[in-house]
């Protein structure tokens, strides 16, 4: 008797592109994550454990600093155009808000946190992209430089030249509220 092993792989059948945000909420919760810039696909895998530990701590240093009408929360969906959609490792937003879809006027703040798969991503469209919806604050958080803290403020429609942050340097920033931290703290072993 023959059998047939079952399989949790899933088969969809994608539209032609461009994409849409609609097309992306067919797809399979496969551990990747999808994006579009323009329609075009974006896909990277699941972050490594180092690359979740960064995020996690930079999110309990913003919790501890936050007025209580904001909050950080991490990966959330944000939704520009029907055709350009982001999962910032990071954002702040207003407290009250539960939703699946934020706008970019909710986000006060998009932070991404570099992994090797992104680094050409973060560094370049990314500041573009955040820059275009209008975000206030972009942070880009290099692991492999220490780590190291690049805030880009916007200023009009694109953000000013970044400034850095470098482990063991205390960053004291006041947007979109006022936080301390050295960057060393977010690879320092658990307390």
């Amino acid at each position: 008797m023959a059998t047939i092993e079952p399989t949790t792989r899933r088969e969809i059948v994608l539209p032609a592109p461009p994409y849409t945000v609609d097309d992306l909420l067919k797809f399979p919760d496969d551990g990747n994550r999808y994006e579009l810039f323009n329609g075009s696909l974006l896909v990277s895998p699941s972050p490594t454990s180092s690359h979740q530990r960064a995020i996690y701590r930079l999110q309990r240093i913003l919790d501890d600093a936050a007025p209580p009408e904001l909050e950080p929360l991490a990966t959330v969906n944000l939704r520009v155009t029907d055709k350009d959609y982001y999962i910032p490792d990071l954002v702040i937003v207003p407290a009250d808000m539960d939703q699946l879809m934020y706008a970019p006027e909710e986000i006060l703040l998009a932070a991404e946190v570099v992994s090797p798969s992104t680094k050409e991503r973060d560094k370049g469209f990314k500041v573009t992209a955040y820059a275009a919806a209008g975000i206030p604050s972009y942070w880009r958080v290099e692991m492999g430089e220490g780590p190291t803290i690049y805030v880009y403020e916007l200023n009009g429609d694109s953000y000013d030249p970044p400034t850095a942050y470098k482990a063991g340097q205390v960053a004291t920033l006041t947007t979109p509220f006022a936080v301390s931290f050295d960057p060393g703290d977010l690879e320092r072993p658990r307390r």
